[in-house]
């Protein structure tokens, strides 16, 4: 299932998602935002949401308010965590509104209004919702965090914490750094092959002109296939190859800010 992108008409951020329309996940509010429509400048021009790049932070928290503001959102109380590239995994509700939770890379929840917020550029943002339990997560996911096992660890939450089985699962995989753009060292490629199931049948990795590529989203996928999850919907879009939506470290060669994915039950 694609992404759909989504301009509004009077509102000035641009962003995706899977659409209910088109056979994607009903009461599930989310959205994953690009870089257009914010009021940062330069090397963070626009709509740059993290607090540590050295952005202005007037404009971080103006580019906070745009985001809810484009979700129809009454304010913009948000659980965010400090992402560390490990495989912590936190359930928050609303007694967490506004708060950054410690060393953490996926949170969840099942209390409606409450908004999951992560941020990227390049790594892979993860969503998932169960519409049989009405739990959401969002997961973050960059090479380290794959070799770390947080996509199996947010599903191992969900299913010991609110009874979800991989099967009944909804999850997108968002845009990220592209296969032809990620080239690594055969000691980072091997040690994300050897987090997959064993037997995995998504190509993850690719060489060409010398070199190793690795597709972090297939990796994803091939975690999330291995452990039960059949509704894998990928976005697709190479954030590397576009930069003029998407925030890149990579292409950018790391100054640059970074794009949102939020997630909650409507």
């Amino acid at each position: 299932m694609p992404l759909e992108r989504v301009v509004h008409p009077t509102l000035t951020p641009v962003w995706y998602r899977w659409s209910a329309a088109e056979g994607g996940p009903a009461g599930f509010v989310h959205g994953i935002f690009t870089r257009l429509g914010g009021a940062s400048c330069g090397a963070f021009a626009s709509l740059n949401l993290g607090s540590t790049v050295g952005d202005d932070a007037a404009a971080v928290e103006e580019n906070h308010r745009r985001v809810f503001a484009a979700l129809g959102y009454p304010g913009w109380d948000w659980v965010s965590p400090h992402q560390v590239h490990g495989s912590h995994v936190a359930v928050v509700g609303a007694a967490d509104r506004r708060q950054v939770i410690p060393a953490t890379d996926a949170l969840v929840t099942n209390e409606p209004g409450v908004a999951l917020l992560l941020r990227f550029a390049d790594c892979v943002p993860v969503l998932f919702f169960d519409p049989r339990e009405r739990v959401v997560a969002v997961a973050h996911a960059g090479w380290r965090g794959i070799v770390a096992g947080i996509v199996p660890a947010t599903v191992k939450t969900l299913v010991s914490r609110f009874g979800s089985r991989p099967e009944d699962l909804w999850v997108g995989v968002g845009p990220s750094i592209g296969s032809d753009h990620y080239a690594v060292g055969k000691d980072v490629l091997q040690a994300v092959v050897d987090a997959l199931p064993k037997g995995a049948s998504v190509p993850v990795a690719s060489h060409r002109v010398g070199k190793d590529y690795l597709d972090l989203a297939a990796a994803v996928e091939a975690q999330l296939v291995g452990i039960g999850v059949a509704d894998v919907n990928q976005a697709g879009i190479c954030t590397a190859c576009h930069t003029d939506e998407w925030f890149s470290h990579r292409a950018e060669v790391g100054g640059t800010g970074r794009f949102g994915a939020v997630a909650m039950l409507a």
